[in-house]
């Protein structure tokens, strides 16, 4: 793939496992946030300026949409909303347009399970934050 892309090229999975994730449905909107540990240190030899190193990451991805009942992805998130600690574990894919993925252990943090104004179709919102190191699987050549 070269050039630009449609945002709606993302695909987004998620599940108990690797093994078992699928697609959520009706998902209209996303944002990453990549939070990175930085270590600094100013040794003589650098003669004042600092040095600094990543020496850790997290990741977070927001997720807005609708409630879709019925979606097995969907339904997978919103019923996160009302559990707590190890119940709020999963599994999280990111298939990016050039057919390269993302896949890491992950919290399921349920924002609004499917509320809005009472014209509206109800929403569904979350953040999927990594439960350790992502595994990133480059595109087929």
């Amino acid at each position: 793939m070269t050039g630009v892309y449609p945002v709606f090229k993302n695909k987004f999975k998620i599940g108990d496992s690797a093994e078992k994730v699928n697609t959520i449905a009706e998902m209209e909107n996303f944002s990453v946030s990549i939070d990175g540990n930085v270590e600094e240190w100013s040794p003589m030899e650098a003669e004042g300026w600092l040095k600094r190193m990543v020496t850790g990451k997290a990741l977070t991805i927001s997720l807005s949409g609708k409630r879709c009942v019925g979606d097995t992805g969907n339904d997978y998130i919103a019923d996160k909303a009302w559990k707590t600690g190890a119940d709020c574990e999963g599994h999280f894919e990111w298939e990016f347009p050039s057919g390269a993925k993302l896949t890491f252990p992950c919290v399921v943090s349920v924002t609004n399970p499917g509320s809005g104004e009472s014209r509206n179709v109800a929403a569904l919102e979350v953040d999927i934050m990594s439960n350790g190191k992502p595994e990133y699987t480059p595109a087929a050549a």
